[in-house]
């Protein structure tokens, strides 16, 4: 699948360097042509010598090398490859290549390649939660670097949480999807995508909501753009940026969202109901701040039901091809297909938010998608590839109809 590919793999110094004779190997199994480039942190995770013996080539270590024409080692570097994926990328790297900082060989040809560059985070959970990685890994998403991972699981150091890197396999796969050539299967058409959360106001200081991340549907959004559509972002409140070419109108509460929705969908051919919207609100939103007292250790909330947002669109007299997303955390083939036909959905995709791996927050999610007359499983992967996955089956079920 990969004959012809040049892939220049640049590892920095992570545990996870352990991983990457593996990734040569798969990578040359599928025809690629391999070479690595090293910082001199990587060398004591991995030797350059191992690599070497996988991939079959020199490794580069040096900004300067002697043996490369003209000494110059990392401009030519930065020309050969199709694509240079960062792996593992640990907070250092990701904060030079953000900032522009050329200080070493894979720091410097990053800077001078105009080739795609993929990255693939692996770090501790707390290093890259903290508030400075976040931001260099928003700035490197807005500038449509593809951002592998991490995945979630037990950590070198003990820690349990997100900051493994992607196993091999994962790798590969997100490589292979990269370079297939996107057919424009929803030019021309009007996509409407709901994502994030809501929140309802309890007082002006406190509301109520959930732990959507809005991941999902900006993945959705950004994918749909690169697949042809017009697509507009109806969006709750989330910290992630607004993918290249996509409309965004923000909304707060579930009302807000619903209005917005109603009014978009006339217009579009394919609405997408991502959003986790809050199924109740508060009845009477307190004018002030509401005061904890001492001598009351209860308070009682009334709520009322918000506008279902996906039922709606699917009501109107011309509905668009209307799909809903569904997050459970059991019996989840059961209530997804409950949810479809009581909604009156054409197609739903289900996940299970009970995993850790998968999910809310999760940089990964895995899919169980009906419509009425049929099923597809879409495995655990990296959302932006589970997003044109999910579109494919929507693209195809769309033009059937």
């Amino acid at each position: 699948m990969l004959t012809g590919k040049k892939i220049l793999l640049a590892i920095s110094g992570g545990i996870a360097a352990y991983k990457t004779p593996e990734l040569v190997r798969r990578l040359k199994e599928q025809g690629a042509e391999v070479r690595v480039v090293m910082t001199q942190h990587a060398t004591h995770f991995i030797t350059p010598l191992t690599l070497q013996a996988v991939s079959g080539e020199a490794v580069g270590l040096h900004v300067v090398d002697p043996e490369q024409e003209g000494a110059m080692g990392h401009i030519a570097y930065a020309k050969w490859p199709d694509l240079v994926v960062v792996a593992p990328a640990t907070a250092n790297v990701i904060a030079k290549y953000s900032h522009g900082i050329a200080d070493d060989l894979v720091s410097t040809l990053l800077q001078a390649t105009s080739a795609a560059v993929a990255i693939a985070p692996a770090m501790n959970m707390q290093m890259y939660l903290s508030a400075a990685n976040q931001a260099n890994l928003a700035l490197l998403a807005q500038r449509q670097v593809p951002i592998w991972g991490p995945a979630q699981g037990e950590q070198a150091c003990g820690d349990v949480g997100p900051g493994r890197m992607l196993e091999p396999a994962e790798l590969l796969a997100n490589i292979q999807a990269f370079f297939q050539v996107e057919a424009p299967i929803l030019a021309g058409l009007k996509v409407v995508i709901t994502a994030g959360p809501t929140r309802e106001a309890i007082d002006p200081v406190r509301y109520i909501s959930n732990h959507s991340s809005g991941k999902m549907g900006y993945a959705l959004a950004a994918a749909a753009q690169q697949l042809g559509a017009e697509v507009c972002l109806l969006s709750g409140p989330v910290n992630l940026s607004t993918p290249v070419g996509v409309k965004k109108i923000d909304t707060i509460t579930a009302q807000a969202m619903h209005q917005a929705a109603l009014a978009k969908a006339e217009d579009c051919d394919i609405f997408i109901a991502c959003a986790a919207v809050a199924d109740y609100r508060v009845a009477e939103i307190a004018e002030h701040k509401i005061k904890k007292t001492d001598d009351c250790d209860e308070m009682q909330l009334r709520l009322v039901k918000n506008p279902d947002v996906v039922a709606s669109v699917a009501a109107l007299p011309n509905k668009p091809f209307t799909v809903g997303f569904a997050a459970e955390t059991q019996d989840l083939n059961h209530y997804a297909k409950q949810k479809m036909a009581r909604k009156n959905l054409d197609m739903i995709a289900a996940n299970d938010v009970s995993k850790p791996e998968q999910g809310f927050n999760s940089e990964q999610n895995a899919l169980k998608v009906f419509w009425p007359d049929g099923e597809q499983q879409l495995d655990l992967a990296d959302k932006s590839a589970l997003a044109k996955q999910l579109l494919a089956l929507i693209a195809k079920q769309y033009a059937a109809q």
